[in-house]
């Protein structure tokens, strides 16, 4: 009776797993896992770009003043515009200062009112562009009260601007994070159907291993090694082909979309490159999703091995 039970296990031939390795059920796992270590791999790449993005935008505007000069009645534009250049570049912190051109001026104005139009007879605003050597030392407080002097003069910080772009940049973090969650909750799923299959599928080798005295801990272990494996080949697979797919689409942005839409794309994701940082990233990714299917079918044997005892 035993030696026909025995018969029923695997032979281990030295170095043969007791859980089959090549199955189709083994297979179908390997490919879920595989596009789900992509899919985080992908998320989480996305997330570093646009927070490295963010950072940067950050980084430029918080550099950058705009002194605003309206026409005011009396006042000579151009000497207002001199004056404000002087008084930006005496302020401590301030790296440069330079009026814009009228050309410059109504350049700027050109997408609201059109192309073609005469704008010399019309009184607009000027500006000065400041750039600051040090954001931290810049005394902007000082630089706003000098202003005052000038009739019509405004100072601008940007402050609204980078406001808008940090909220804007962490709500996209954000909604990442949450779809990052939602893979790994649809892939521990997968992984507890998968392992519920695998154990159903092996039951009589299960039955046998109880008979001739293994424990649920010793059945689990083995299972648990199993997928694992499976864990670490998906994992390994999904980052390699998300670190493809970013060089990829990287080398593709510029010659595909409209310059208008590689413009956009770049504001939000930069250039595509992921730096050491973005790799590390990725590449954590293979260690999580092996643990995370390890421990899930660990968990999920030995439910099932105490519900069938």
């Amino acid at each position: 009776m035993i030696r026909q039970l025995l018969a029923l296990l695997p032979r281990r031939g030295g170095a043969a797993p007791i859980v089959p390795e090549r199955s189709v059920a083994g297979r179908t796992l390997l490919l879920l896992v595989t596009i789900m270590a992509f899919l985080s791999a992908v998320t989480l790449g996305g997330v570093v770009l646009v927070q490295k993005s963010a950072i940067a935008w950050s980084a430029d505007v918080g550099r950058e003043l705009t002194i605003q000069i309206r026409p005011a009645e009396g006042e000579v534009m151009e000497s207002n515009l001199r004056t404000a250049v002087s008084l930006a570049q005496s302020t401590p912190g301030v790296a440069s200062a330079r009026a814009l051109s009228i050309e410059e001026s109504q350049a700027l104005l050109e997408p609201w009112l059109g192309a073609g139009l005469d704008l010399s007879v019309i009184a607009i605003p000027r500006l000065v562009v400041v750039q600051l050597a040090d954001p931290a030392e810049a005394d902007v407080a000082q630089l706003q009260r000098n202003l005052s002097a000038i009739n019509g003069a405004s100072l601008d910080t940007h402050a609204a601007w980078r406001q808008q772009l940090n909220t804007m940049a962490g709500t996209v973090v954000l909604s990442g994070l949450l779809v990052l969650g939602l893979i790994g909750v649809a892939t521990v799923l997968a992984i507890i159907f998968a392992t519920r299959g695998a154990m159903a599928s092996n039951r009589e080798i299960v039955d046998v291993l109880h008979f001739i005295g293994a424990s649920n801990k010793f059945i689990a272990g083995e299972f648990q090694g199993r997928f694992l494996s499976i864990g670490l080949q998906g994992g390994f697979l999904g980052a390699l082909f998300a670190i493809l797919f970013f060089l990829l689409i990287g080398m593709a942005a510029g010659s595909v979309l409209p310059s208008e839409a590689t413009a956009q794309v770049g504001v939000l994701f930069g250039q595509f490159l992921l730096g050491w940082d973005g790799m590390a990233f990725i590449l954590a990714v293979v260690p999580v999703i092996a643990v995370l299917t390890a421990i899930t079918s660990r968990m999920t044997v030995r439910r099932y091995l105490s519900e069938a005892s």
